[in-house]
């Protein structure tokens, strides 16, 4: 027999819907970075951890625009590593927000390195990142609602919004 399930509700800090939405071009980022030998194994392929720290700074950048707080990195999920990034590599990380609810928002990361000798860029990965706003006192807090103004930002919130949902599912498990 399956145990009871206990399920907690979050009290947010403030419930305020006098927040303005934000469309998800105002908090876009982007960051690029040159990788070194240090952030290689000897062969000259870039430690995957490197890269996740590049990703989850970008995507922190673009969750404390969108919700003018403090914002920390609760999920990485979907992290795909698609080909690999070289030393001398110059990697552009860009990151949107996709999907926000109530403290919580999905930022995608797009990671491009480029080989400056040959000028060929390369999709290497992509990832989902969820941040959760939190207060002056570390508790969580409302952020602002996407204004959704393209067909690409409704298609990608409505996605966020089952990815979203399934994160919360299985951490019910």
């Amino acid at each position: 027999m399956d145990e009871p399930r206990t399920y907690y509700r979050l009290k947010m800090s403030s419930e305020n819907s006098n927040i303005p939405e934000k469309s998800p071009s105002e908090s876009h980022a982007e960051v690029i970075v040159r990788m070194f030998p240090t952030d290689a194994n000897p062969a000259g392929n870039v430690f995957g951890g490197e890269i996740l720290k590049h990703i989850d700074m970008v995507a922190g950048i673009v969750a404390q625009r969108h919700s003018q707080s403090n914002a920390v990195t609760v999920c990485m999920d979907s992290v795909n590593f698609l080909k690999p990034v070289f030393v001398g590599n110059v990697l552009t990380l860009s990151a949107r927000i996709n999907y926000v609810h109530n403290s919580s928002m999905e930022i995608e990361v797009k990671v491009e390195a480029e080989d400056i000798i040959t000028r060929i860029r390369t999709v290497t990965g992509t990832a989902f990142v969820t941040f959760v706003a939190l207060d002056k006192n570390g508790k969580p807090t409302h952020v602002a609602k996407l204004s959704l103004k393209t067909d690409d930002d409704r298609i990608k919130f409505e996605e966020g919004k089952i990815r979203m949902e399934k994160r919360i599912k299985n951490r019910q498990k």
